[in-house]
């Protein structure tokens, strides 16, 4: 099916940068920090919802329920900012958060409630996601900002992932030290949300919308269909999100009944080192990735897989050094897939298709929050897969993963943004 571009938002001819304040890009990114806090400040609390009652399974589909908000938001809100402009999608963002966060504070009883909320929580980081990061990569391009090639999509990378870290740790610490448990984490992330919510408003929009066409014409990202991205960036995807949660919420969870005293708090420390540790990587993932290569790919997956080795036999021993080697090199595999997937996405999409293309990106990279249920799941129809099985079937599932992309980088040469759109292959 072909493109429409005509429909689409075209870049709009920026005014110029204001001489006083701060600069642009950083007025979206506190939007994405606080938004992204939000987003996971419920992880380490997964240890508390299990500890008050909650099955295992059950918390562990709540881990996964704000993927139902996330996923329709990043593929529709993507495409959709890419023609009515990054304003009006990415502005409603931190208020669904705000709203997402009251409910879970208020809502600790109630299974359907902890589901409301994690839903909005998530539509709330899709449009971030892929809204978001789409704005603060073209508000750091000139005249907004003139920083090297790539910049841009780690600015908005280490937004999230700062916000992710932080947000994180802090509930953890307040659901293990501080009054009001289920409540107090995420009122502290309403609280924090307010101020990026108002100054997001004064970011200029960088692209100028337009009218007519078919709203179905929109939604279609016809780069999801290149070869490249099928071949070398859906390879590496879902592993993003997945390494992470194995770091955070599944180690945790099976080392919690051997610690005796802090068990929340050892989960949120557990979220930091994965988190940090991505957060570092990502800095150095931009210097291994080189336009036309798989480098940064291959040492992704290279590191999903000696991570994944090591929750294995983490998950065998239940030490606490182990667990947090673990979760460091998980963490380092995060940000490097991360980053080396974003790199790739900015030279196969098109002018007219940057945020729906990374809408489908983090649409793909957000299966992996299906891991910790998956493996749970598996492991009670099937008791011989025992966790430290599974996550070593997941060691060997890294590998031939490095085989799929070595093949596709041989088939899909890229050296810049593509001229067309290879259309022999459906992504969706």
């Amino acid at each position: 099916m072909s493109d429409t571009p005509a429909n689409r938002a075209t870049p709009t001819p920026p005014g110029p940068r204001p001489p006083r304040g701060p600069a642009p890009w950083l007025l979206v990114a506190a939007a994405m920090f606080a938004i992204a806090w939000g987003g996971n400040e419920f992880t380490p609390l997964l240890v508390m919802y299990k500890s008050h009652g909650l099955s295992a399974a059950a918390v562990d589909f709540l881990l996964f329920a704000y993927v139902v908000g996330i996923v329709p938001a990043l593929l529709v809100g993507g495409p959709l900012s890419d023609r009515y402009g990054r304003r009006a999608l990415m502005l409603p963002a931190p208020f669904i958060a705000m709203l997402g966060s009251l409910i879970l504070a208020f809502g600790a009883s109630s299974f359907s409630l902890l589901f409301a909320g994690r839903v909005c929580s998530g539509i709330a980081l899709g449009l971030t996601m892929a809204v978001g990061s789409s704005w603060v990569k073209e508000l750091s391009d000139a005249p907004y900002d003139r920083v090297a090639d790539g910049v841009g999509a780690r600015r908005g990378a280490m937004s999230l992932t700062a916000g992710f870290s932080l947000g994180a740790a802090l509930a953890g610490v307040l659901a293990q030290w501080a009054p009001w448990p289920t409540h107090l984490a995420y009122l502290v992330n309403v609280a924090i949300t307010i101020p990026g919510a108002v100054l997001q408003f004064s970011a200029p929009e960088t692209v100028t919308a337009r009218a007519g066409g078919r709203l179905r014409d929109d939604l279609r990202i016809p780069a999801a269909r290149h070869r490249r991205f099928l071949l070398v960036v859906l390879p590496v995807a879902p592993w993003v999100f997945g390494v992470a949660a194995c770091a955070y919420a599944v180690l945790p969870t099976l080392i919690a009944p051997r610690l005796h005293g802090d068990p929340i708090a050892f989960s949120a420390l557990a979220c930091m080192v994965c988190l940090g540790c991505g957060l570092g990587a990502q800095s150095v993932a931009r210097r291994l990735d080189k336009p036309g290569t798989i480098r940064a790919a291959v040492v992704a997956l290279t590191l999903v897989a000696v991570g994944m080795a090591l929750a294995s036999v983490a998950a065998g021993s239940l030490t606490v050094p182990l667990v947090l080697l673990a979760a460091l090199v998980l963490g380092a595999a995060y940000g490097t897939a991360l980053i080396a997937g974003l790199q790739e996405i900015g030279r196969i999409a098109g002018p007219t298709d940057l945020a729906g293309l990374t809408a489908v990106f983090y649409g793909l990279t957000y299966i992996g929050f299906a891991v910790p249920v998956v493996l749970t799941l598996l492991n009670a129809t099937m008791p011989a897969l025992t966790f430290p099985v599974l996550l070593g079937i997941g060691a060997a599932a890294a590998v031939v993963c490095i085989g799929v992309v070595a093949f596709g980088a041989r088939r899909t040469p890229l050296t810049g943004p593509p001229t067309a759109v290879e259309e022999t292959t459906a992504a969706h």
